[in-house]
């Protein structure tokens, strides 16, 4: 498995409509749906159930739920801006990390993959705002 890849089956995925805790190419996912989908075509079966989760970006309550199954499932990855590394993103300062992508472009032009309400699976340029909120970084194992 390369991380080209990993952007070739997350880009399958682009046009998939936005279904919260859903996990299926054409019919419906939310962004942990996108990696959890990714996974199984990489690895077959996914590592763990998702636990259940709110669709609420901005929530403050301190666990960091998605972060630790990372950690869990996911490898560490230092570096800046590599295909197909998983993006984690705080979405308001203070809150819990809650927001998954896929980067999909490096370079002068960097984009991401991701799934969220009202425009379903899409990619979107990595700009400076995005990068703002980039709370880890990982790649598949």
């Amino acid at each position: 498995m390369s991380r080209s890849d990993v952007v070739h089956i997350a880009r399958a995925w682009i046009g998939t409509p936005y279904v919260h805790q859903a996990s299926v190419r054409g019919a419906g996912a939310d962004c942990l749906g996108l990696i959890r989908g990714i996974w199984r075509e990489l690895h077959g079966c996914e590592p763990e159930a998702a636990p259940a989760y709110t669709p609420d970006w901005g929530e403050y309550d301190g666990a960091e739920l998605l972060l630790a199954g990372a950690r869990r499932n996911l490898l560490p990855d230092n570096e800046a801006d590599e295909l197909g590394q998983v993006l984690l993103f705080r979405m308001r300062s203070g809150a819990v990390a809650k927001h998954l992508g896929i980067v999909s472009a490096v370079g002068a032009r960097p984009a991401f993959i991701h799934a969220y309400d009202r425009h379903g699976v899409t990619e979107s340029p990595l700009s400076t705002p995005w990068r703002q909120r980039i709370a880890a970084r990982f790649r598949f194992p």
